[in-house]
């Protein structure tokens, strides 16, 4: 009987930890494929990866967020902002990145961790005892919902859009944002 005990309680371990890496790889494993241009387009056009992003803090400080344009005035700058209507009819304007167009009219804009914190989650950042740097939540994020995000030239009239996707945090970024909190690199006020 003893034996088949040990047995038991291995067998379900086992199991336990395969599921787990089951779901481990299907949320966070998996990545969106690269956005292209659209070859038929000759005006300008921007695309953003990924263009879907969850709003937990672990997640948004560790997520890539970049829009890519082409079609603009060689040696220009850009401009990126998020445009769209909340659900009480307020206008939502929020400058999110910017960027050098090169010299064959293509431009790359990364948005910053200090742009996600403050503009994204609403957040702030802030140390703590050991003066390490952490994030300070003392309001919601911005509302979730589908955003236009539109790059505006600063020498020529050329314009570009696209959308990007807000979601809220998942089950996991709950979790990882509760841990965050434990561990004193998330507080809330």
């Amino acid at each position: 009987m003893q034996g088949t005990k040990k047995w038991f309680s291995r067998d379900l371990l086992v199991k336990a930890g395969l599921i787990s890496s089951v779901f481990f790889f299907m949320f966070i494993g998996c990545a969106s494929s690269p956005k292209e241009f659209d070859p038929n387009i000759t005006g300008p056009q921007m695309i953003v990866e990924p263009d879907t992003i969850r709003l937990g803090v672990a997640r948004m400080k560790d997520t890539k967020i970049v829009f890519k344009g082409k079609g603009f005035q060689p040696e220009d700058s850009v401009f990126v902002k998020l445009l769209a209507v909340d659900k009480n009819g307020k206008k939502v304007d929020v400058p999110i990145a910017d960027g050098n167009v090169d010299k064959n009219g293509y431009f790359t804009a990364q948005v910053g961790t200090l742009v996600k914190i403050a503009e994204l989650l609403r957040a702030k950042l802030g140390s703590n005892e050991k003066m390490e740097t952490i994030v300070i939540i003392t309001q919601p994020p911005i509302p979730e919902g589908t955003y236009t995000a539109k790059a505006i030239s600063m020498e020529s009239e050329r314009e570009a859009q696209c959308e990007l996707i807000l979601k809220g945090p998942s089950l996991l970024d709950r979790l990882k944002d509760w841990i965050g909190g434990l561990l004193g690199k998330i507080q809330k006020k």
